[in-house]
């Protein structure tokens, strides 16, 4: 398995439920996982990310853990097909939090495009798919 340098660990309430809104919803491959720990590493197109069930023991939770989680965060992923997992969340029915749309963002002396749309997971992390549109000059 190729190290990477930046995987995100999600505490989440509900295992199972989190694991089937990521594996069903989201079509992330199960890595590897314990279930009898509540923890899973999961991969979508080289993005990873961990999914672990919040205990009373060991935790690294620095306060106290209330819905919704990650206020003040989103996590950016890329995908190859913003539009197809886009419609297999809404066929899915579980609600889109930002609606599909086209967005540019200033760097420097261009920007750069995305098409973008964010999810919530079933504990309130908010996720940012998007589909890289390149980039232009600006006007």
């Amino acid at each position: 398995m190729k190290a990477i340098s930046l995987i995100p660990e999600l505490g989440c309430t509900n295992f199972q439920k989190s694991l089937d809104f990521y594996t069903n919803v989201l079509n992330f491959e199960v890595l590897y996982q314990r279930a009898e720990e509540g923890f899973a590493m999961l991969e979508r197109e080289g993005a990873r990310l961990m999914i672990d069930l919040i205990s009373v023991g060991r935790s690294w939770a620095s306060g106290h853990m209330e819905y919704p989680f990650g206020r003040g965060m989103n996590l950016q992923i890329e995908v190859s097909d913003v539009d197809e997992l886009y419609n297999h969340i809404k066929k899915n029915d579980h609600p889109i939090y930002l609606e599909l749309e086209e967005k540019w963002y200033r760097a420097n002396d261009k920007s750069l495009g995305n098409k973008q749309f964010i999810i919530q997971d079933p504990d309130g992390y908010l996720l940012r798919f998007f589909e890289d549109l390149g980039a232009r000059a600006n006007s």
